[in-house]
């Protein structure tokens, strides 16, 4: 596939006689990563798949909008961020699940399968999943998506100090949680 910029991208996808080869191009590009952001905060193949697509059907629906303030991807990323949340917090709440139990309700999905790997891999989301919300997310889009504190500070809306922070604590917290297994 030839090398597309955000740019060449958004004018695909805003001309009517473009769009949809614009839009496939899009998915092509950013689906698998969306996937797995999704699947790091969910847990699950099944909920990650129908937050990609929900996630898909809101850039299909907001590209029209879009500024360019940062790069497409990381507006995309945050689409994918705060549909994973808000999901997550939909089961929470139509699971009965209290705010301090989510710990749990995950936990369960990493011991039911839904993370392929061995006994490390379980172990380190095992930690992930006893982090604040603030500090798993930036530590999954830094350690797994290998992004820039200035990329993260754009998706999440946090200053690059603060993100550094929790950073370093959560990987303290992993590490200690590693330790004590």
């Amino acid at each position: 596939m030839p090398e597309y910029s955000d740019q060449d991208i958004i004018e695909l996808c805003r001309s009517s006689q473009t769009r949809e080869r614009g839009f496939r191009i899009l998915i092509k590009l950013y689906k698998q990563r969306i996937y797995w952001h999704t699947r790091r905060i969910l847990y699950d193949h099944e909920d990650a798949n129908d937050v990609t697509q929900d996630v898909f059907v809101k850039v299909w629906k907001g590209l029209e909008n879009f500024r360019g303030d940062s790069k497409l991807y990381s507006w995309i990323y945050r689409i994918a961020t705060n549909e994973s949340l808000n999901y997550l917090r939909k089961l929470q709440k139509n699971n009965n699940v209290p705010y301090d139990q989510v710990e749990y309700m995950l936990e369960s999905r990493v011991y039911n399968e839904t993370i392929s790997g061995d006994e490390i891999e379980r172990k380190l989301h095992k930690a992930l999943i006893k982090l604040p919300e603030k500090q798993r997310m930036v530590f999954n889009m830094k350690y797994f998506d290998n992004m820039k504190y200035r990329e993260i500070s754009k998706v999440l809306d946090i200053t690059e100090g603060s993100l550094k922070a929790s950073y370093h604590y959560a990987v303290k917290k992993i590490e200690e949680s590693l330790k004590e297994d």
